[in-house]
């Protein structure tokens, strides 16, 4: 999935990392011939691509970041009262990370471009931001969602 550099931060060896939207990091190395990427070695190098995406492997296996907390959620829904919205193809807002807890039964999950998951009883699914998705009943079921965001 394509996301935006925001920021960076070096890590614990001093290699720098693009800190991006979606709160996951990735190292941006210039170590020829294998990375190219002459620009971040310099702080103007570095500033000059604030904006740019890079894609995230991350957010395509659905690896919820750390540091997020939950600052609100669904209502309880069951296989009757699911919102029609939920069942066609929406997104949550640019830097708001969902997730699905499922309290009973089964829940299909469908993140576009990829195969449904089931999510039972007990299991919880990462919905990354802006990443079109839906869900549908598996039979009974009862679930939330939980909204996480940056902790402040």
């Amino acid at each position: 999935m394509k996301r935006k550099i925001i920021a960076y931060h070096q890590d614990e060896k001093q290699d720098w990392v693009a800190d991006l939207d979606c709160f996951h990091g990735q190292h941006v190395r210039h170590e020829p011939p294998f990375f190219n990427r002459p620009w971040s070695a310099t702080e103007e190098g570095r500033a000059s691509k604030l904006g740019e995406v890079l894609d995230c492997k991350r957010c395509d296996d659905l690896e919820f970041p750390e540091g997020l907390e939950e600052y609100k959620r669904t209502p309880e829904f069951t296989q009757d009262t699911i919102p029609k919205g939920l069942l066609k193809n929406h997104t949550t807002k640019l830097g708001t990370w969902g997730k699905i807890h499922v309290l009973e039964g089964s829940l299909l999950y469908t993140p576009e471009g990829q195969a449904s998951i089931q999510v039972d009883a007990g299991d919880t699914a990462n919905i990354p931001p802006e990443m079109l998705h839906c869900v549908s009943a598996k039979g009974s079921v009862r679930f939330y969602v939980g909204f996480c965001k940056q902790a402040s």
